[in-house]
């Protein structure tokens, strides 16, 4: 059977969520994957939720990384799958080479990752998330959550 390769898109979360938040990742390349499995924690500024992989197929790469914040639509891994039916999503690069900087492993393993909602926050409040390094993270995975930002500014002007 006829094999190739996919992009395999972070999903839309409907009008208003325009980029999610990638939590985790439960693949590597060459992994092989069925449909239905999950694959990666993702995030929007409302909820939490696992995706599924769209077919059965090997990885052949990611293309994000746990941290990034990418808009729906942006590649999340390739794939090389024999599913017709997603030809539509046949990846128009051809290899799976990694592309110009492609996700490495961070060496900031220690430094907590923001929700969206707490970016928003930060940045209405005229601060860099990046530069943050004494806030408590209590959100699901030690994430920085909104409330958690809200409760460092309260610290912060008291203080």
């Amino acid at each position: 059977m006829e094999t190739f390769l996919i992009d395999v898109p972070m999903p839309s979360m409907g009008a208003t969520v325009h980029e999610l938040t990638v939590i985790s990742l439960r693949i590597q390349p060459g992994a092989r994957v069925t449909k239905g499995q999950k694959v990666a924690e993702l995030e929007s500024d409302k909820s939490v939720f696992e995706f599924e992989c769209p077919c059965d197929g090997t990885v052949r790469a990611l293309r994000v990384a746990p941290g990034d914040v990418k808009p729906s639509g942006s590649v999340l891994f390739q794939l090389e799958t024999s599913d017709a039916s997603l030809r539509h999503l046949e990846s128009k690069g051809g290899a799976a080479a990694p592309q110009p900087g492609a996700p490495a492993p961070k060496a900031e393993a220690a430094r907590a990752i923001w929700t969206p909602r707490a970016i928003k926050l930060a940045q209405e409040a005229g601060l860099d998330p990046a530069k943050i390094n004494d806030i408590e993270a209590t959100g699901p995975g030690g994430r920085v959550s909104g409330d958690d930002f809200t409760q460092y500014l309260a610290r912060k002007k008291n203080a």
